[in-house]
């Protein structure tokens, strides 16, 4: 019997769940290349853009759930409530995060947005009563402190070229994390992951689409009530769909798969990657360019969320009770 043969195929199991998590973060980080290629070649309002996406999400799930497991289409009657008001937070967070990656560019869009989980520490204590000890706390503040690196907050003159734009990435953030924390509530509730996203796309369609009659009392550009906004444009309407089938659909898919091989903590910390890969191919996609307090301020937020992951790791809490007796 050859005793190497259950370590290699322990190993073999672990790098393909690298390789399938990896792939799922690159996935997840070309959804600001996407968006903001759409906002800045077609002029195509944020809002409009959010509606489109979701509306190809949803569809897309669709087929895939009806495809594989027709039951999962089903809900109970109790839970449609709940769906319909996490659909309405995940509108809240599309129409910020797409309106972010238009005012402050796809880099620094994404980081702002990783200010959730300095929200999601502090929300998950005060709503789920979950921990919140002083690691945690450091990498809370890390977090912060990164986002007034990489908004350039620390800069009054900023608040006054870019006061939108600023406020919109630190609120997308906010809105990230309140997504997280109905996630969390859905699986408490018993629905299935998949039919969780479903219905939470499906029911931000209305309300993403109702956003754009706000259109005076909005931003100039950010709305419009011209739904078909691409018109002909074939190849805008390709990478439209592909955005949400691919950044979205793919990412999420790809990420849960990857749990069959990974533990939950390790295929977090990947995750992770996903604003350096967004910086890097805005770079040579885009050209943008981060500027020296932006990349201080993107590894301080990185370096957060690795902290807050640890902070909620086994190891760490055997470390703390063996420290204490």
């Amino acid at each position: 019997m050859d005793i190497a043969a259950p370590d290699m195929k322990k190993t073999s199991s672990l790098t393909r769940g690298y390789l399938i998590c990896l792939a799922g973060t690159i996935l997840w980080s070309t959804t600001g290349i996407f968006i903001r290629y759409l906002t800045e070649t077609y002029r195509l309002p944020p809002l409009v853009l959010a509606f489109w996406r979701d509306l190809f999400v949803a569809f897309g799930l669709v087929m895939v759930i009806a495809s594989l497991k027709p039951a999962r289409l089903r809900v109970d009657r109790k839970h449609i409530l709940f769906l319909i008001f996490f659909g309405f937070e995940l509108s809240l967070f599309n129409s910020l995060w797409t309106i972010s990656v238009a005012l402050n560019g796809a880099a620094v869009a994404t980081v702002l947005a990783y200010s959730s989980a300095a929200f999601t520490a502090v929300l998950g204590w005060r709503l789920f009563s979950e921990s919140l000890g002083v690691l945690k706390i450091f990498a809370v503040t890390l977090s912060l402190i990164g986002c007034i690196f990489v908004s350039g907050a620390y800069d009054l003159s900023v608040w006054q070229g870019n006061p939108v734009g600023v406020a919109t990435g630190l609120l997308s953030g906010l809105a990230f994390a309140g997504y997280s924390l109905m996630g969390k509530a859905a699986s408490r509730r018993g629905i299935y992951p998949w039919t969780t996203m479903l219905y939470s796309f499906a029911f931000a369609v209305p309300f993403l689409f109702s956003y754009n009659f706000f259109k005076p009392w909005l931003p100039v550009g950010v709305a419009s009530t011209n739904f078909f906004w691409l018109g002909g444009a074939l190849v805008g309407w390709l990478i439209l769909f592909i955005l949400a089938v691919g950044p979205t659909i793919g990412g999420y898919g790809l990420y849960t798969l990857s749990l069959t091989y990974l533990p939950a903590s390790v295929a977090n910390l990947i995750a992770t990657l996903e604003p350096a890969m967004t910086a890097v191919m805005a770079y040579f996609l885009l050209g943008e360019i981060l500027t020296g307090p932006q990349w201080v301020g993107s590894l301080l937020i990185i370096g957060g969320v690795i902290m807050l992951r640890l902070s909620e790791g086994n190891g760490f809490h055997r470390w703390h009770w063996l420290r204490e007796h």
